[in-house]
């Protein structure tokens, strides 16, 4: 998980918190990533290697590649947004960056900009892309509008009856939903990839929530500080059954749009 240029490098890596509150969905901490001491013993009794010690297994979870969204809007769960160009050229330098990795397992979001980020990254492992629905979108009310931070949306008093409660949301898919529906997508993807490497390729909000459970965090949050870049990788080490670091690197960074680089995406249709 350790970058060697601009190009590739690795933000972070960090074992998860090891603080309360983090199954109930976070805690009311701030926004800084949480770090702690691994337990030597995390993994312990789960499947063992053939050592009797617990095997190590990486899920990298892959935020999607740049899409095609002329008029700008949220697009959400609909269909036929697919990868621009240069999202696709995304896609392809992700896949090269896994290529010299044990990867085993690769499964998707369904919707196309994530199916087609995931195809380079199959097939340079020689497997098919399977699909999971867990790894979708977050739904939100405002699909198929342009909404997005500092364009002037919470301003609009037609919209203000979706924006009472910024800590569930009011607007959209609650985020614990979400934390439960992508922890479970993270686990099948260990399991099917046990002693090897995986990859899951989903979108933004839901991959920064599940890190932010992982870590201890609070789920709520400014969608301005998201650390998940278009084509970045947010990586969980496995030993046995048990998260013992994550890491988080921008193997496409170069050819991602400066204002995109920190967060920047339009809501929940990034």
């Amino acid at each position: 998980m350790t970058g060697t240029a601009d190009s590739d490098r690795d933000v972070t890596a960090t074992p998860p918190a090891q603080r309360g509150g983090t199954a109930a969905g976070g805690t009311a901490g701030d926004d800084s990533p949480a770090v702690a001491t691994p337990d030597p013993a995390a993994g312990a009794g789960a499947t063992p290697g053939a050592d009797g010690s617990p095997v190590r297994t990486v899920v990298h979870v892959v935020r999607h590649g740049e899409v095609h969204n002329p008029e700008g809007v949220l697009y959400g769960r609909m269909p036929g947004y697919h990868l621009s160009d240069q999202g696709v050229e995304m896609a392809e330098v992700v896949g090269r960056h896994l290529g010299g990795r044990g990867v085993v397992h690769v499964v998707s979001s369904p919707l196309e900009r994530a199916q087609e980020t995931a195809l380079p990254i199959a097939a340079q492992h020689d497997v098919t892309v399977a699909t999971d629905r867990r790894l979708i979108e977050a739904a939100n009310v405002f699909e198929g509008k342009t909404f997005g931070v500092g364009d002037g949306a919470m301003s609009r008093p037609g919209n203000w009856k979706h924006l009472y409660n910024p800590f569930r949301p009011s607007w959209g898919e609650p985020y614990l939903d979400q934390v439960v529906r992508m922890r479970g997508a993270l686990e099948a993807a260990r399991d099917a990839a046990r002693g090897h490497e995986a990859v899951c390729v989903s979108h933004q909000l839901p991959i920064w929530l599940l890190r932010s459970h992982v870590e201890g965090r609070r789920l709520w949050h400014d969608p301005r500080k998201r650390q998940c870049t278009l084509a970045s990788l947010t990586s969980f080490t496995f030993l046995g059954d048990e998260i013992v670091s994550v890491g988080y690197t921008e193997p496409a960074i170069e050819l991602v749009p400066v204002h995109l680089r920190a967060g920047g995406a339009r809501g929940a249709g990034a």
